[in-house]
């Protein structure tokens, strides 16, 4: 008896053991990924929100230290924050509404059987693959009247009055850096999709087909509510990456004319590395990540709602 109760607490023990190592296992194994996410992800982020509490001017080093809130108050009064953020709204909106539009559109086309389905398949996807500096590079060339056939073709067509590069035009210049954006993101509206498509039991619409279903009906009540919820994802992702998306922006206009298509993103990046202002630099960032943050959460939302 007295040799049994012994042995109760080391096999509870064992038992206790083995169970923590069966917690711990996949842990264990997710380490590896786990740290690198750390070093490379949080510990930048957390590095770059402390400088937004910070004084960190590179032209004035001697004034430097911890100013706490004064940064986010500076962008208070600062009236090119306020534009490039509304210069953000509207580069967002416009570019992800038409991304959107002909992307859906293309996978629509795509989801349908056709002679070189592969081959348009292909050419669809083909800006995706293309790196962004390259593609503002080549819509730069594409606007501009004495190389580009863009200027020529806008006016025979009545839009413009006469041949002249549009990004030169604070009116205008805006919809430049969309238009080369529109084309860059297609494909991944176009690619996501179509796998969505691609994953709707064509039982339904057969059986819509001999419900006396229309073609409009038939997208209304079978597609779209089993697309909704990707279309809410890629959505999300997306606004997230046009939004901060300065590249296509400093290639082609490098914010101009007269800050006419200068937008967060842009601003941040000509406040940190040519101004050298890297505190109000992480300060309008940390603004910019608040605000995607509270976006993303948003759309979480609405996408646990359509997935009930």
């Amino acid at each position: 008896m007295t040799m049994l109760d012994t042995s109760l607490p080391a096999r509870n023990t064992r038992k206790g053991l083995q169970k923590w190592s069966r917690v711990l296992e996949p842990w264990y194994y997710l380490s590896p990924g786990l740290v690198l996410i750390a070093v490379f992800i949080f510990v930048p982020m957390a590095v770059g929100i402390s400088y937004a509490f910070q004084s960190m001017n590179l032209l004035n080093p001697m004034d430097s230290g911890w100013v706490g809130w004064d940064n986010f108050s500076a962008m208070l009064d600062d009236r090119r924050f306020f534009k490039a953020l509304g210069h953000t709204l509207n580069w967002t909106l416009s570019s992800l509404l038409l991304q959107f539009v002909f992307g859906l559109l293309l996978a629509l086309l795509l989801n349908r059987e056709f002679r070189f389905r592969r081959w348009v398949q292909a050419l669809v996807f083909l800006p995706w693959a293309v790196p962004a500096f390259l593609s503002g590079l080549t819509w730069s060339w594409l606007f501009n009247p004495v190389v580009g056939p863009l200027p020529q073709w806008l006016s025979d067509l009545g839009v413009l009055s006469q041949p002249y590069n549009i990004l030169s035009d604070p009116q205008l210049a805006m919809w430049g850096p969309v238009i080369a954006n529109v084309w860059f993101g297609i494909p991944f509206f176009a690619i996501t999709l179509l796998a969505a498509l691609q994953s709707i039991p064509k039982d339904l619409y057969e059986a819509a087909a001999m419900d006396g279903a229309s073609g409009w009906q038939q997208f209304r009540r079978v597609t779209l509510p089993f697309l909704a919820p990707m279309i809410a994802i890629t959505v999300m992702l997306r606004t997230i990456w046009i939004a901060n998306f300065a590249d296509l922006i400093v290639v082609m206009t490098d914010g101009g004319p007269a800050g006419s298509t200068s937008i967060l993103s842009s601003y941040i990046f000509t406040t940190a590395y040519r101004k050298l202002d890297f505190g109000y630099a992480s300060a309008m960032a940390v603004f910019l990540l608040l605000l995607m943050t509270v976006y993303a959460l948003v759309l979480l939302r609405i996408r646990h709602q359509l997935l009930k």
